[in-house]
């Protein structure tokens, strides 16, 4: 939750600078000219921070700056998911394409992206194209969207992963 601003009265500080309901800023003033000045437009002086100095008040309507808060407390944070791009040793270049393409909608999204290379049988003897069937994909994706890489190419037990996400 977050802690409810101070208000009109409640407001401790000598000097305020002031914020008129137009967002224009007033400048310095005493904390008595400040109410006066919301009081005359039927508003009231809320307390926007406290770590300033002198801290800085606005002239608002209280219920509605509270609401605007809750509004942006409550707002869901987008938070980046790790989707899955499959590769096979025998993948053929407009399915290693198409797959590139995939992987850039999950980049643009703003998720980052799991490359997997599954290797069976005697497929797990040849580690060195399987690297260079990855590095293909990621030059192919370097060309549609810039990227970096989260996570090393990995060996592990069924194959080559390594996660990847967009250049800031």
């Amino acid at each position: 939750m977050f802690k409810k601003p101070l208000v009109n009265n409640q407001i401790r500080a000598s000097q305020v600078r002031l914020i008129d309901e137009n967002d224009h800023q007033i400048g310095v003033i005493t904390l008595k000219e400040a109410l006066e000045a919301a009081w005359a437009k039927n508003l009231d002086l809320v307390q926007v921070t406290e770590k300033t100095v002198p801290p800085v008040v606005k002239i608002t309507e209280y219920g509605k700056y509270l609401y605007a808060l809750q509004k942006k407390d409550k707002s869901p944070k987008k938070t980046s998911e790790v989707k899955g791009i499959r590769l096979s040793y025998n993948i053929s270049p407009h399915d290693m394409e198409m797959r590139a393409t995939q992987a850039e909608k999950f980049l643009k999204k703003g998720d980052k992206v799991k490359i997997e290379l599954r290797l069976r049988g005697r497929e797990k003897a040849f580690g060195n194209i399987s690297k260079e069937k990855v590095s293909q994909f990621l030059e192919m994706l370097g060309k549609l969207i810039p990227c970096k890489i989260d996570k090393e190419l990995k060996r592990e037990q069924h194959g080559f992963t390594m996660i990847v996400s967009k250049q800031a």
